[in-house]
């Protein structure tokens, strides 16, 4: 279990690099929905990792994260970007 929670974080943590690195040399849009998601499959991932290691700040900051990715995503969806 610990084996799969680690690969969980590690997976979390590439893709919200993979994320910043694709906006910040504009091959991907910031405010696209594939960014949004990535973003938050990423905290999400980071969340459950630092959460079973009992790495709160970690966790709570990666909370907020993923929380910002469902309201960026529900905000495409109303507008139909995300359609």
């Amino acid at each position: 279990m610990d084996l799969l929670l680690a690969a969980i974080g590690w997976i979390g943590a590439a893709l919200l690099l993979a994320g910043y690195a694709l906006v910040s040399s504009s091959r991907m849009q910031g405010d696209g929905p594939a960014y949004q998601v990535i973003n938050l499959v990423g905290s999400v991932s980071l969340m459950v990792n630092s959460a079973h290691s009992s790495a709160w700040p970690s966790a709570g900051l990666n909370l907020v994260w993923a929380a910002i990715g469902v309201v960026a995503l529900l905000k495409l969806v109303r507008v139909g970007v995300a359609k």
